[in-house]
């Protein structure tokens, strides 16, 4: 699969007609704050700017769409679990992010669910992991920021991430340095 264009459409705080819009399937994103969700939709794009993280971890509340190829969508859902958050401002996100995964009628294809390769799956990552698979909605994980793992212990770090993630799908990459895209591309491409 080629992206061969992408625009920001609109960030939205509850229900709209583009959460519903059956005309086009929906990639989610999601993963916690500073795990480089942003990095990760522009590196699939193959561009610099078009997803932004803000400059505080945390602060963006928004669910962002971008209309990918004119035939479907981005979503790139608000962070999750940022330590500088306040705990009713962390379920907040939490309840916003669930409501749209389990129980808004959006015609999702996938969701990359992005956890820090270097550090492992966090509390968060792993509730995110077991609600998807209890609500059978498709999605696969990526292990963004392998780069920073060594190579000689990269595949002790992904045999230990995929003992704590348990039997899904699992792809390690850089956003950074566009280590393994294609096989994200490849993954899009036969979820729509």
């Amino acid at each position: 699969m080629k992206i061969t264009s992408a625009s920001f459409v609109k960030g939205v705080l509850g229900t709209d007609a583009i959460i519903n819009d059956t005309s086009k399937p929906q990639i989610a994103f999601v993963g916690r704050s500073n795990v480089g969700k942003s990095s990760v939709i522009n590196a699939i794009v193959n561009r610099k700017n078009l997803a932004r993280s803000s400059s505080s971890p945390g602060k963006t509340r928004e669910i962002n769409f971008f209309l990918i190829n004119e035939q479907f969508y981005f979503v790139d859902l608000p962070g999750y679990g940022y330590a500088k958050v306040p705990d009713k401002e962390k379920e907040k996100l939490v309840k916003h992010i669930a409501w749209y995964l389990f129980e808004a009628v959006a015609p999702i294809a996938l969701v990359f669910v992005i956890i820090d390769a270097f550090v492992g799956p966090s509390e968060r990552d792993l509730e995110m992991i077991k609600a998807l698979t209890q609500g059978k909605v498709p999605f696969v994980v990526l292990g963004n920021k392998i780069d920073r793992v060594n190579k000689t212990a990269r595949p002790r770090q992904i045999k230990e991430i995929i003992a704590k993630i348990g039997d899904v799908s699992f792809i390690p990459l850089s956003a950074e340095k566009k280590e393994r895209i294609d096989i994200v591309l490849q993954k899009i491409a036969e979820a729509l």
